[in-house]
């Protein structure tokens, strides 16, 4: 199985469809299998990317602020059962413990979203708030708990967050050097380091530059309109996200965690363990896996243990997959949004089923599985507006024809989405009288007088 030409096809094809513009690196006991770049580490400015290229990783940043708590217990300066409020009495919720935060079970409230915190601050102040500041903001918040600690499984940056404050507490240290001396320095990742580049800006050229899709262009999401307050206004954070390094740095941090440099293999083991919710079953998400200290954990019956962290902000995609009882990881980095989801799902599935010795499907675009020369005769039909189901974050509004094709106009509210508010997009026939979209992996069926889909039933006003 040639992996090598087997993964540059993908990302060269991924590139070409506009669903790839980064670095990947494959490697085998330790040796690298395949390794590449495609497009602009820098589109603004026209510099290429180079594989020694240095990212954003986001929340694959997750795995060193546990790393991190986890070298505070061996050294006894915390319990993982201590509760939160053993070292910071000021915190609103009793029973939460630092396993809690750990595996995203603390039952912090539904509204604490990152942005309901920094937004107001950029927008309205036009200042990036510190780490230091966030159990002020959820004390005098006032909000009650979404749910008991430990009764289910709920992702939240402000957990790491109030984790990289334990850690500086603790340690004494800025969480940034207790990282640095720690982690980074005895792993051999030489380029790596946690930074804040919208808040001090990017040390030099090498660092790639988010680049989101803005009405037909690509900008950087630190200046589009529709993402800056979030990307700036939160660049004050710790734990959650700006770790950056390369994907060799990368693969040196899979050479420290099977030599043992940083955390001993019995104390990986407890990171790699599922949480057990308050009904004693192991969480487990839609495919199965389940999560530790900072890692998704699965088990395949070929290849063992695998466990992994993806990371995203506007503009930005990563993944890191380090197979833990075969000597195998994967490091996929992609800096700017992408154009057609299909596409960019067809990359990551195919580079992650190369690795585990499979094959991989093709990379398709919307284009390529549109209907050609379609029956446009009924489209006419399809256009005007539509109810509104209650309650959604993805509102078809309004179906109309613009050059001959077929658009809609949504409106989308809620985390999910980067963009906010109005948006339009063409829609590309599939089937009888069913049309996708590009940004989306939405199937959207036309009948007499609605139109359906999610489940959802809108008839036409």
């Amino acid at each position: 199985m040639d992996k090598k030409s087997m993964m540059e096809k993908l990302a060269r094809d991924a590139y070409e469809k506009g669903s790839f513009n980064g670095t990947w690196l494959y490697a085998e006991n330790g040796v690298i299998v395949s390794k590449g770049t495609f497009g602009f580490r820098d589109a603004e400015n026209k510099l290429p990317m180079r594989e020694d290229t240095i990212f954003e990783m986001a929340s694959v940043t997750k795995m060193f602020t546990a790393t991190a708590v986890m070298l505070l217990a061996r050294e006894g300066k915390l319990g993982l059962d201590d509760e939160y409020t053993k070292y910071f009495p000021d915190y609103p919720y009793p029973g939460v413990t630092i396993r809690h935060l750990l595996t995203h079970t603390s039952g912090m409230p539904d509204d604490f979203e990152t942005a309901s915190w920094v937004r107001p601050a950029w927008e309205n102040e036009k200042r990036i708030p510190p780490c230091g500041e966030i159990l002020r903001f959820i004390r005098d918040s006032g909000e009650e708990a979404s749910h008991a600690p430990g009764e289910t499984f709920r992702y939240t940056d402000i957990g790491y967050c109030l984790l990289a404050n334990l850690v500086e507490t603790l340690s004494g240290v800025r969480f940034e050097d207790f990282l640095k001396t720690n982690i980074l320095e005895p792993s051999g990742m030489k380029d790596s380091a946690i930074l804040h580049t919208r808040r001090d800006g990017r040390p030099s050229d090498r660092f790639a530059r988010n680049m989101v899709l803005e009405g037909d262009s690509f900008v950087p999401s630190d200046v589009s309109k529709n993402t800056a307050p979030y990307v700036v206004g939160s660049d004050g954070l710790n734990g959650c996200d700006y770790l950056y390094t390369t994907i060799f740095d990368m693969l040196a941090w899979d050479r420290a965690l099977r030599e043992e440099k940083v955390l001993t293999r019995e104390e990986q083991m407890i990171m790699y363990t599922p949480v057990k919710l308050l009904s004693g079953e192991d969480y487990t998400d839609e495919d199965g896996e389940g999560y530790g200290f900072g890692w998704g954990i699965a088990k395949d019956e070929e290849h063992g243990l695998i466990v992994s962290h993806s990371g995203g902000m506007p503009g930005l995609e990563t993944w890191f997959e380090h197979f833990v009882d075969e000597d195998r990881t994967l490091v996929i980095l992609n800096c700017r949004e992408f154009s057609d989801i299909r596409a960019f799902v067809r990359l990551w599935d195919g580079m992650r089923a190369i690795a585990g010795d499979e094959e991989a499907e093709p990379v398709v675009s919307i284009e390529d599985i549109a209907v050609k020369d379609p029956d446009k005769s009924k489209w006419e039909s399809f256009c005007g507006r539509y109810e509104h189901p209650e309650d959604a974050d993805f509102i078809l509004d309004e179906i109309y024809m613009r050059d001959g094709e077929l658009w809609a106009k949504a409106i989308l509210s809620g985390e999910d989405y980067d963009t906010q508010g109005e948006v339009s997009f063409r829609l590309y026939p599939v089937g009888e009288d069913e049309f996708g979209r590009k940004r989306g992996m939405l199937k959207l069926k036309f009948g007499s007088g609605c139109l359906m889909y999610d489940d959802i039933t809108c008839k036409k006003l």
